[in-house]
């Protein structure tokens, strides 16, 4: 079998595997099924293809052949007959008045992320089913066992079954409550592999990669809603600094020291085109306020150029949007840099006793920072080992070491009294 086709096969995976199994989804009502189907498609293509050449639609051979195993499946098992599929259609085919959001991807992503299921399974099902990521890696995504994952999806599927929860986009009075599940999902995914939450890379790019596919598809299936272009710029424009967020060595390099050349210029013109439509719509969401701060960021020529008060303002906005104390302890480090390390250290002080925070490491590790700039070299070495403690990523755990150390030298320059 030529590389050529193995990889072809591989892109197809990449880029359609959610159409693949989302319109065999919607022809077989059981997820199971379709996920068979669609992966024995796949099977089919790298048999057949060697021999017929890689065809002009990937996509669409791909989906032909696994409804066409679908077909002679439901016969050969009489589905068909069942009285209670696993997924239950509304009733009525899709018409024209469906529009834009007339989409079997679609579908399928309202049916992973609908409100009956816990927000744990909602994740779990759309990495496995719209990203196409195996039960072992969805598995390691939830630092969990590929047994308990497995069982987990499981649990969810059914619930779909019990539930009777239908294969459809949500009525329009219903769609404005759903989508924020499904823009949370997809964020959640993003942010879980922007920062991997342990193991020995910093950036998990499967996870990355899927989330901002997952919300450029979105995205296009429903481009007059708001949000969906908001998330997508916060995802782009964050991820436009992927390559350089560690050295040639692999040690952390924090955003002052990054090289601002070598960020993603593509990612981020659209990832600012996409933001500045989003604002233009009234109210704002929580997405278009954070994609704008990383936007002030990524036009920043320098770090010593970065508009802080410009960056604080928005966090203010943001927490009346969105009261949480992860936005006012990244709020206060923006504040540190306005208005100087004693002003940032004073609003983290007061997160402190914030529950929510207890076991968050950058907490800490802020704290930390701020007090090495004070040069408190006693309590930022207390701060930094209590980050360490909170932290199971390789990459950060190196990081804050190597810090660690750097305070622990200053104490012992002091002079002994």
């Amino acid at each position: 079998m030529s590389d050529d086709v193995v990889a072809a096969v591989s892109e197809a995976h990449r880029r359609e595997w959610a159409q693949v199994l989302a319109a065999t989804a919607y022809l077989t009502r059981d997820l199971d099924l379709a996920e068979e189907c669609a992966q024995e498609a796949y099977a089919q293509a790298l048999r057949t293809w060697p021999q017929t050449g890689v065809p002009d639609r990937p996509g669409a051979w791909l989906t032909t052949t696994a409804r066409n195993r679908a077909v002679d499946a439901m016969r050969r098992d009489a589905l068909l007959r069942r009285t209670l599929p696993l997924l239950v259609s509304d009733g009525a085919a899709p018409g024209p008045e469906d529009g834009l959001l007339d989409d079997d991807r679609l579908r399928l992503v309202f049916t992973c992320c609908h409100p009956a299921l816990s927000r744990d399974a909602q994740v779990a099902l759309t990495l496995r089913l719209i990203c196409g990521l195996s039960t072992a890696e969805v598995a390691r995504a939830f630092l969990t066992q590929e047994a308990t994952m497995a069982a987990r999806i499981t649990r969810a599927k059914k619930k779909i079954a019990a539930a009777r929860i239908p294969y459809r986009v949500p009525t329009p009075d219903q769609l404005a409550e759903r989508v924020d599940a499904v823009l949370d999902v997809i964020h959640l995914i993003f942010t879980t592999g922007h920062t991997a939450p342990i193991g020995p890379d910093l950036v998990r790019r499967d996870l990355v990669d899927a989330a901002v596919n997952l919300a450029r598809m979105l995205h296009l299936l429903m481009p007059t809603n708001g949000a969906t272009g908001a998330l997508l710029a916060l995802l782009l424009l964050t991820d436009a600094r992927r390559d350089t967020r560690v050295d040639a060595g692999g040690r952390l390099q924090l955003l002052a020291e990054q090289d601002r050349t070598r960020w993603d210029t593509r990612q981020i013109g659209e990832g600012v085109a996409l933001v500045t439509d989003a604002l233009r719509r009234r109210p704002p969401t929580r997405y278009a306020v954070e994609a704008a701060i990383a936007a002030v960021h990524a036009e920043a020529p320098s770090w010593e150029d970065t508009d802080w008060p410009e960056i604080v303002g928005l966090y203010d906005v943001l927490l009346e949007l969105w009261p949480s104390p992860v936005v006012a302890l990244n709020r206060a480090v923006a504040v540190s840099y306005r208005d100087g390390p004693l002003a940032g250290l004073a609003l983290l002080e007061s997160l402190l006793a914030e529950p929510a925070l207890a076991p968050y490491s950058y907490l800490s590790a802020a704290r930390a920072d701020l007090l090495r700039r004070l040069s408190r070299w006693e309590e930022a070495a207390a701060a930094y080992a209590e980050a360490l403690a909170l932290t199971d990523n390789d990459v950060e755990r190196e990081f804050l070491l190597r810090r660690l150390a750097e305070v622990r030298s200053h104490l012992m320059k002091r002079p002994k009294l």
